[in-house]
């Protein structure tokens, strides 16, 4: 779907269905977006929310809430989703 595929901002929530256990089926669904700014994790199964925060390819991914931060924290993307976090490679040059 479009939405799925998109960045949106605003108050936005993808959920879509999977196979029951088929977390890598998931995984590779979500990372082949062309974005990665953040995503969220609702589970009861805190073994599992780890592992997939581990394989996202998403600058933050929040862990059964969402877009709860503190805004002195670092944040950025992956891919086509900003520049990546402060004190990277990228934010050196910034800081001379």
């Amino acid at each position: 779907m479009y939405i799925a595929q998109e960045e949106s901002f605003g108050p936005v929530m993808v959920i879509s269905k999977f196979k029951n256990g088929d977390v890598d089926g998931v995984l590779r669904r979500a990372n082949t977006t062309e974005y990665g700014l953040a995503s969220g994790v609702f589970t009861k199964d805190i073994s599992k929310a780890l592992y997939i925060s581990e394989k996202l390819e998403a600058g933050t991914v929040f862990i059964n809430t969402y877009n709860k931060t503190d805004v002195a924290a670092p944040f950025g993307g992956f891919k086509q989703s900003g520049f990546g976090k402060d004190l990277g490679k990228l934010f050196l040059p910034q800081y001379s």
